[in-house]
């Protein structure tokens, strides 16, 4: 039997807001708009690892933090994320840290990652700068 995929364009989106997808991060995916906080750019990512969107995830990733190439994990399969904080990173501001928790399935096994992400402006649009320790 095939493996059937979800189809993003007809379920709500992965970042958890409840949207459409092509009306939530889909947009941005896309590069139809650019996220309007530290926070949003934190959510289209996280949807963009859902859905296996490296392109999207090398884009909005800082250019003196970037790597050359991603390798999602084999089997890993996201299920859910949870906003924790957020400090700054509005619509005013030039950085921002989102404190997260992302919902993963490995190997058939949940698992949990915590990350303080932080995110500054780039030419006018939010990045991915890098994450801090705990």
């Amino acid at each position: 039997m095939a493996k059937r995929h979800r189809n993003p364009a007809t379920h709500p989106c992965p970042c958890g807001t409840g949207q459409p997808y092509p009306d939530c991060c889909g947009k941005l995916h896309r590069g139809q708009a650019d996220a309007a906080t530290a926070e949003a750019l934190m959510r289209s990512r996280y949807s963009a690892y859902a859905i296996g969107d490296t392109t999207y995830l090398l884009r909005s990733w800082h250019t003196s933090t970037r790597p050359t190439h991603l390798h999602p994990e084999p089997g890993q399969r996201w299920t859910r994320l949870d906003i924790l904080h957020t400090e700054r990173g509005g619509l005013l501001d030039t950085t921002g840290t989102v404190t997260f928790q992302a919902h993963y399935r490995q190997a058939g096994r949940p698992a949990t990652l915590t990350e303080h992400s932080r995110f500054t402006r780039e030419n006018g649009r939010w990045v991915y700068l890098d994450a801090q320790p705990d």
